[in-house]
C-alpha cells in the first residue's frame, strides 16, 4: 500500500486564486497567451487547472493592446511557503509567413495577501547570438525560444541569454489564504 503524502491530510494550508489574463501591451498584433502554474516540490494542485491556452485576439482600433480576458482558477497546497507558486506566461504570434513566433516570456510570484490584485508581467523575448543567426533564422522560421519555458522561473543559468524587452502582460487576481496563521506563517494584510 502507498505512503500517504503529507499533503493529503488537513495539515496543509492553502492558496486560492481566480482571475483573468486581461491584456496583453505589445508591438505586435494577433496574440494569444500560454500560461503555466509553477511551484516547489512541496506545493500540489488541489482544484483547477496548471496551465492553459487562450485564444488569438487582435488590437482594438485606436488601442495599443490586445485584450485575451481569460479566465484563470486554480487552488494549490503546501505544508512549507517555500517554491511559492509563480504564474509564467508565453505569448506567441504569427510572423508575416503566417508561422507561430515567441514574442515574450514573462514570470510573476503569485501574491502572499489576500485580496484582489492587478500584476503587470514583463515580457522579454530571447535573441540571436550573431546578425548570421538572425538572418538564417528570419529564412526558416526558427527565432530563438526557450526549450523549457519554466526556465524563467528560476534565478540561475538566465544570466547568458540575451533577451530584448517585449511589451507586458496585465493579470487580475484574487487570492485568499486559509490555514496559513495556523502555521505560524504572518502575512500583513495589502494596505491601499
Amino acid at each position: 500500500m502507498a505512503k500517504p503524502s503529507p499533503l493529503d491530510g488537513p495539515n496543509v494550508f492553502l492558496l486560492m486564486m481566480h482571475g483573468e489574463i486581461a491584456s496583453v501591451q505589445s508591438p505586435f498584433d494577433n496574440l494569444y497567451c500560454k500560461y503555466s502554474l509553477v511551484y516547489g516540490t512541496d506545493w500540489s494542485m488541489s482544484a483547477g487547472l496548471e496551465e492553459g491556452i487562450s485564444q488569438t485576439c487582435t488590437k482594438r482600433a485606436g488601442h495599443d493592446d490586445v485584450v485575451l480576458n481569460f479566465p484563470l482558477e486554480a487552488t494549490l497546497k503546501s505544508t512549507n511557503p517555500y517554491g511559492w507558486p509563480q504564474l509564467q506566461v508565453a505569448v506567441y504570434g504569427s510572423d508575416f509567413l503566417g508561422r507561430d513566433v515567441v514574442r515574450g516570456y514573462g514570470a510573476v510570484h503569485l501574491p502572499v495577501t489576500a485580496g484582489s490584485h492587478t500584476l503587470r508581467i514583463s515580457l522579454f523575448a530571447p535573441q540571436d547570438k550573431s546578425t548570421m543567426q538572425s538572418i538564417v533564422g528570419f529564412f526558416y522560421g526558427k527565432r530563438p525560444e526557450y526549450v523549457d519555458p519554466t526556465m524563467i522561473t528560476q534565478g540561475s543559468g538566465r544570466e547568458v541569454t540575451r533577451v530584448s524587452s517585449s511589451g507586458h502582460v496585465t493579470v487580475n487576481l484574487h487570492t485568499a489564504l486559509k490555514d496559513f496563521a495556523r502555521f505560524g506563517f504572518r502575512n500583513g494584510a495589502k494596505t491601499a
